[in-house]
């Protein structure tokens, strides 16, 4: 009896979550050191996660919520990353090589070692983001658009004034 009762108000508690669109926070993932070649991450919310070492070369991590995500070290070569949100994610040492960037918000990441060859960068916004001076030459060489989300030019988060 006591065990049906508990299990009538779990269902009802979980009818009601539903009905009013209560959503619980993502859980952050640890994906350190993982073999992750063309995963479909697209879409997703990975706040907090940590990507450290991971080989995620040519992954989608499209439109998803990596803010504070750790990607230290990973191979995100050719990794779609258009429209992604990393502010304050640890991109020290990750390898961006033609990964597309378009519309990313970086805003606050820290980057100091990360390479940039032949990404598309067009409407990322990289404010207050940690960069060796060589890494803000390559990127504001390319540097183009304009962030849809923020409304900042890429040009002007480079601060490609030199």
């Amino acid at each position: 009896m006591l065990r049906t009762a508990l299990l009538l108000c779990l269902h009802v508690i979980l009818i009601w979550t539903i009905a009013l669109g209560i959503t619980f926070p993502a859980v952050a993932e640890d994906y350190n050191k993982a073999f992750l070649l063309g995963m479909d991450f697209s879409n997703q919310d990975l706040t907090d996660s940590s990507f450290t070492k991971a080989n995620a070369r040519k992954s989608n991590f499209s439109y998803s919520d990596l803010r504070g995500v750790s990607f230290f070290s990973a191979n995100l070569e050719a990794a779609n990353l258009e429209g992604a949100n990393l502010t304050n994610a640890t991109l020290d040492t990750a390898r961006f090589t033609g990964a597309n960037l378009k519309n990313a918000i970086l805003e606050g990441a820290f980057a100091f070692n990360a390479l940039f060859e032949g990404a598309i960068i067009e409407g990322a916004d990289f404010t207050a983001v940690e960069l060796r001076q060589d890494a803000q030459r390559l990127l504001c060489d390319m540097a183009a658009g304009k962030n849809p989300v923020t409304g900042r030019n890429t040009r002007d988060t480079l601060e490609c004034d030199f």
